[in-house]
């Protein structure tokens, strides 16, 4: 007996963490330092740990109350009804409840490249295909209508993901609107803001509620997560927010307590800390101007809670760097093998990660001259 034919399925790739890094090296996990995940360097939500202290007694019963009063607290956060919004456990989560209500088996999505590999590893699962348009590099990862409309054909979801992970760029909601009337009416715009809180834009939301002059639509629906801003990452906690028209279709495809009385009690608490979000937002923007200013390469500018860094061989830096205490993401996995993206830190996580990966591209240069000196005098 095997599992169905996975042979098209690829492995998520996760930045890898503290404690499995020194085990692997012998070291202790107090002389590094991680960069990799785009997790909240200060932690999680102080209101949403006194939460989960509290709720920890009450874990033997089913999430239905904390459920309902999450989904309100939410919905009233964006001004829609409760029905359109669809909490899961993580943004992925609710990826998948929006693959399960919307792709027949041969359906196609269209994802950004680079992008999140789930966006495709998700429609396979749902026995739906993928296809991709490319985000280039030269245009320093721009966002456009027109880039996405060239290479749609008819799919049955298009990705977009603002702030886009790894290169931080975003998307104006102009363009999102112009995609959405110019692709079929059988095709739904998923909008990822899983950064959403870090960039200087007014979410999609304004698409599905019919705000800031834009009419209300049935075809974009936006992905959001506690994990970036509110800290919450370890405990999963997503949402999608969908048309009003999807409102019956989550209570068919979700699981039974699509999020944990743990993450409900998290989210309810983490939403109303507002001086937590706005602590950690105002920390990733010194970071990423800091590394901006002083790393020496190329850095895109960005909009996420990271930056995304050409430093010529990535795996020879990220691995120089993670030697050296500094652990960075090394974005070969995105199909950018000339890159590293680092996660905003604190003023002190961001200043040593700069400072290393100086010291490391410093070196790797020091290092080509030498052997490009050594080939010289032997010819």
């Amino acid at each position: 007996m095997q599992p169905r034919d996975l042979s098209d399925h690829v492995a998520y790739e996760a930045g890898r963490g503290i404690e499995e890094v020194a085990r692997e090296l012998g070291r202790d996990p107090s002389e590094f330092v991680k960069l990799a995940s785009n997790e909240n360097p200060h932690g999680p939500s102080p209101a949403a740990v006194v939460a989960l202290r509290e709720a920890a007694s009450s874990v033997s019963s089913y999430p239905k109350a904390a459920h309902a009063d999450l989904t309100a607290a939410v919905a009233d956060r964006w001004s829609v009804t409760d029905e359109q919004i669809w909490l899961a456990n993580g943004g992925d989560g609710a990826l998948d409840y929006l693959h399960r209500a919307t792709i027949d088996p041969d359906d196609t999505i269209l994802v950004p490249n680079p992008g999140f590999a789930y966006y495709g590893m998700s429609a396979r699962f749902h026995h739906g295909d993928v296809r991709e348009y490319a985000l280039e590099r030269e245009d320093d990862f721009e966002q456009t209508a027109e880039t996405v409309l060239d290479a749609y054909d008819g799919d049955r979801i298009v990705f977009l993901t603002s702030p886009h992970n790894p290169s931080g760029s975003t998307i104006p909601l102009a363009d999102i609107e112009r995609i959405a009337d110019e692709t079929d009416e059988e095709t739904l715009i998923v909008v990822d803001e899983a950064y959403g809180e870090f960039a200087d834009r007014e979410s999609a939301v304004a698409l599905v509620e019919g705000e800031g002059g834009f009419d209300a639509r049935d075809d974009v629906a936006v992905l959001r997560t506690f994990s970036k801003a509110y800290g919450l990452a370890g405990v999963r906690l997503g949402y999608a927010v969908v048309p009003d028209e999807w409102a019956d279709a989550y209570t068919r495809v979700n699981t039974p307590f699509a999020a944990s009385e743990l993450a409900c009690r998290a989210g309810l608490a983490a939403i109303d800390d507002d001086g937590h979000v706005s602590r950690t937002v105002e920390t990733t923007e010194n970071s990423r101007a800091y590394m901006r200013e002083h790393i020496d390469a190329h850095v895109w500018e960005s909009e996420g809670n990271f930056v995304l860094v050409d430093v010529g061989d990535a795996s020879s830096v990220a691995e120089a760097m993670q030697s050296r205490g500094v652990i960075v993401r090394d974005c070969s996995s995105f199909g950018l093998p000339g890159c590293i993206r680092i996660t905003c830190g604190t003023d002190d996580e961001t200043e040593r990660a700069v400072e290393t990966l100086n010291e490391v591209l410093a070196d790797l240069d020091s290092e080509d001259a030498d052997t490009t000196s050594a080939e010289v005098t032997d010819t």
